[in-house]
């Protein structure tokens, strides 16, 4: 009787308490047998996890998404490919534009000029640049060509002379023969030549059209660049457009940073090579200076083929061992090009791996040839600086978030809006004193009330 009255008040005391810690809580769970046959007891399973592992499963749920996104891929490369005269010219131009804008802003803040006129003089000194490039090397090409063309000549002729005396010991009547098979070859061919540069004609005539285009929209680019890009993310969902337009601009800088470093490394690779098959005494030493700043905006496979090209030309015009400089002069460019001007300048504006350049480059060079090969590198960069914003990694934080996009106002508040601004506009709204207020006057104050922005 004494140990139970002693214990009561304290178990009454131990219930007032508020309980102590999980642990003890979970010490308190009974498990009787009915609760732990419950617990262990095997589910039933449905007719298709009965015959189907959930591996294969989850391979199948795989499988069937990975071939929902191929085919979405497949039809969006189909529509690229169809309309590649008018993507083509867009992509270039926005590659100007991103070269162009400084030049525009600063005749906009220096020389007063308008958007209209800083956008067409920035076009026009883009094309005056290039007119002249093209002149110059034109000519280059133009006093060179007889004397390449007289060592070509004289190259073959000591081709044919090593293929006679040589250890192949070729008479001249197998030459002959193989020189015949060459033209009957050519004749029977002649009509797929035919439709060849009848294919080179219309290739052209694509060119000139979308040269047309590219200066047409990199005009209005750099003017309404802004406009046109609020446009565009207006198209969006409300809660996705901000996020969307801090991503853009993190991928046009990355763009922009992408154009100019890569011009500034062609245009280091053209004096290298220009300069070292001057001193070697090449013929056309200009020209090939002008062909390796071009195609050293393909990585991997422009400088190789313009490399090989100047060796080419050393060869034929100088002989073996200036060839053989030549090669050397052009491997210490691209040396020095890969191993220190590309990790140096691009930095982390275009943190790319170069084995997912390479995989890039030869994809695009797959899929849609030089045109691929030349756009793979910046719109792979532009969608890893995009998708990694998108996750939670920023690459230009210095930016910040001050600069958003106008959000238009949805729905029927927008017609309103604009009706009232229209109205505005054309002095309807003006009400006399003592009217008494309409529903265009009601609606007057959203018009200056200026986009909404819901975030």
């Amino acid at each position: 009787m004494s140990d139970t009255g002693g214990t009561a008040p304290q178990d009454s005391g131990r219930d007032d308490q508020p309980t102590s810690t999980t642990g003890e809580a979970a010490h308190a769970v009974r498990v009787s047998s009915t609760t732990l046959a419950s617990a262990t007891a095997a589910k039933p399973r449905d007719a298709e996890s009965s015959v189907v592992t959930p591996a294969v499963q989850a391979a199948a749920s795989w499988s069937w998404r990975f071939l929902a996104i191929a085919a979405a891929l497949a039809v969006a490369f189909s529509l690229v490919a169809y309309l590649k005269v008018v993507i083509i010219p867009v992509a270039v131009a926005l590659l100007l534009t991103v070269l162009l804008q400084p030049v525009a802003a600063f005749l906009r803040r220096r020389a007063r000029f308008s958007p209209m006129l800083a956008a067409a003089t920035s076009v026009v000194l883009l094309i005056a640049a290039i007119t002249l490039l093209v002149v110059v090397a034109g000519r280059s090409i133009v006093s060179g060509i007889s004397d390449l063309s007289d060592k070509a000549v004289e190259g073959f002729q000591q081709a044919l002379t090593w293929l006679a005396e040589g250890p192949l010991h070729i008479d001249n009547e197998s030459l002959n023969d193989y020189l015949d098979s060459g033209l009957d070859a050519l004749q029977e061919n002649s009509s797929a030549l035919l439709s060849g540069a009848l294919s080179v004609t219309t290739t052209v005539g694509q060119v000139l059209a979308g040269s047309i285009i590219a200066l047409f929209c990199t005009l209005f680019f750099l003017k309404d660049g802004r406009s046109i890009w609020g446009w565009l993310v207006g198209l969006l969902p409300r809660s996705t457009r901000e996020r969307t337009h801090q991503a853009g601009r993190r991928g046009f800088v990355t763009l922009a940073s992408y154009a100019r470093t890569q011009i500034l490394v062609a245009f280091i690779d053209s004096i290298g090579i220009g300069l070292g098959a001057a001193i070697i005494g090449v013929p056309l030493a200009l020209p090939l200076g002008v062909l390796v700043f071009v195609g050293s905006f393909i990585p991997f496979v422009g400088a190789i083929v313009t490399g090989a090209m100047a060796v080419l030309v050393a060869l034929v015009a100088l002989g073996p061992v200036q060839a053989l400089i030549m090669l050397a002069v052009v491997l210490l460019v691209q040396q020095i090009e890969g191993n220190v001007l590309q990790p140096w300048l691009m930095g982390h504006a275009v943190s790319l791996h170069p084995v997912a350049v390479l995989l890039v480059v030869t994809t695009g060079t797959l899929t849609a040839g030089i045109v691929g090969a030349l756009f793979a590198v910046p719109i792979a960069a532009v969608l890893n600086t995009v998708f990694l914003y998108f996750h939670g990694h920023d690459k230009f934080p210095e930016l910040g978030f001050d600069d958003h996009v106008e959000v238009r106002p949805a729905g029927r508040r927008s017609v309103m809006v604009m009706s009232a601004e229209r109205l505005a506009s054309a002095g309807i709204l003006k009400k006399s004193p003592g009217a008494p207020r309409s529903a265009a006057t009601d609606a007057a104050p959203d018009a200056t009330e200026g986009p909404r922005d819901d975030h």
